[in-house]
């Protein structure tokens, strides 16, 4: 079985005598770097719809889970054993209506059941469980929907929207040793302005990003760019957003 080689490769190359120099000495900590990097990999090439880039880059991600359940299996912690029979049985938990006897099902009764695991978490906030090391926006995402479901959520549009409009306006009279945080302030209202709007901000952020960079290669590589004025350069910018 292709998983059942990947873990022996793996074993040997954490082997502390005969396996190799670098992935015998890594650690959970300096591995996660790289597991969040082939996420992003795997992301990226969904986006580009490029599926030789895919099945590349989810083997790498497949790596990542070995690599990690590895090292917790030298220190006794669990095994990939343990992780794939327990994401087994999660699936098959908030799956009645499949694997069991419930009735119903859907997105409804898939946030009850991961509300009542949330429950016999000793951290009873609501915001418990929103990892710390997700992207910024999808954090805030997370955060602001988590506490929406306790009621604590503004009643439409309207009040994300003026939020926006009193970052702006604080910015302009912050002191400078208080911008970084005002302008945490103004991403964060823009987040909840997102979430109102049903719009995932990590994935508009991302296209706008595609979006500026495509139009700015388009401008670059206009002959004397580096020697325009900025008017010069705004033109090209207006004409690369038409085209």
């Amino acid at each position: 079985m292709s998983l059942e080689r990947l873990v022996d490769i793996m074993k040997r190359l954490r082997d502390p005598v005969s396996g190799c120099e670098w992935d015998s000495v890594q650690t959970f900590e300096t591995i996660a770097p790289y597991t969040i990097e082939e996420a992003y990999e795997v992301a990226d090439a969904i986006n580009r719809r490029d599926m030789d880039s895919l099945v590349d880059e989810l083997g790498d991600l497949q790596l990542q889970v070995v690599f990690h359940a590895r090292m917790a299996e030298e220190a006794g912690h669990f095994s990939l054993a343990d992780v794939l029979n327990g994401i087994s049985d999660k699936l098959e938990r908030r799956h009645p209506h499949i694997f069991g006897d419930a009735q119903e099902g859907g997105h409804h009764l898939w946030e009850v059941i991961k509300a009542e695991e949330r429950s016999k978490n000793p951290d009873k906030s609501a915001l418990a469980g929103v990892a710390q090391a997700l992207p910024a926006l999808e954090r805030a995402a997370k955060l602001q929907k988590r506490a929406a479901q306790t009621g604590f959520d503004w009643p439409d549009i309207e009040g994300p929207k003026a939020k926006i409009r009193e970052e702006l306006d604080e910015i302009a009279e912050a002191p400078a040793d208080e911008l970084e945080e005002e302008v945490g302030d103004l991403l964060f209202a823009a987040v909840n302005f997102a979430r109102h709007l049903k719009i995932d901000p990590e994935e508009a952020l991302r296209k706008a990003n595609r979006k500026f960079e495509k139009r700015f290669r388009a401008i670059e590589a206009t002959p004397g760019f580096q020697q325009m004025s900025l008017a010069e350069m705004e033109a090209l910018w207006v004409e690369a957003k038409k085209a």
